[in-house]
């Protein structure tokens, strides 16, 4: 478990293919945050980790013992906010991608964060989420009449604001890219990627 220090944090690279905004919160997954930041950064992209304040975020890791009909949730690694949702200028960035883990349940209220995820969407940029990082899309409101995919302890939010949801790894629909969970972050990650070359 990390001590009192954040261990990572962005890059802070220049890039000609944009930046991208990751968006997270305490208890947002590992796997589901760190991965995409690694992956995008490796093609490229200057990736921008936002959070409801511009400071140090718990991250968590889920695992489902033997035996347990539900997660277990263990400390993870600190991560450093680059920006608070307050401070994001969404005409600066070529997408937003949203972590998955506890962190979608609380940060989906910030009226910040959801005016940034509009924005982004209706400017025709590339969205995606993992695992409960479509609780986020949903309070948007840009996932109604898409297909989705999302763990299925989530697929009651997808629904029922609009979404078809989808029992998939990765569901790509138009500029849309949602998947499952951690284990299918480099197939997300593909499709993402895949998604931002079309559109720029």
């Amino acid at each position: 478990m990390a001590s009192g220090k954040s261990v990572i944090q962005s890059e802070e690279i220049d890039s000609p293919l944009g930046k991208i905004l990751l968006v997270l919160g305490d208890a947002a997954e590992v796997v589901d945050t760190v991965y995409p930041m690694m992956r995008l950064q490796e093609a490229g992209y200057r990736v921008i980790l936002a959070g409801p304040d511009q400071r140090d975020y718990w991250l968590v890791q889920h695992q489902r013992p033997d035996g347990w009909d539900i997660t277990q949730e263990t400390p993870g690694y600190l991560i450093r906010a680059d920006v608070a949702f307050r401070d994001v200028k969404p005409q600066e960035y070529a997408g937003i991608l949203i972590s998955g883990g506890r962190a979608p349940e609380y940060i989906r209220y910030d009226q910040h964060l959801l005016d940034t995820v509009r924005w982004l969407w209706e400017a025709g940029r590339a969205a995606g989420s993992v695992c409960h990082g479509i609780e986020v899309l949903a309070m948007a409101g840009i996932i109604r009449g898409k297909r989705i995919t999302t763990v299925p302890k989530c697929r009651f939010d997808a629904e029922v604001c609009g979404a078809t949801y989808v029992d998939g790894p990765v569901v790509v629909d138009g500029r849309l890219v949602t998947a499952r969970g951690a284990l299918d972050g480099w197939r997300w990650m593909r499709e993402y990627l895949r998604v931002l070359q079309e559109i720029q």
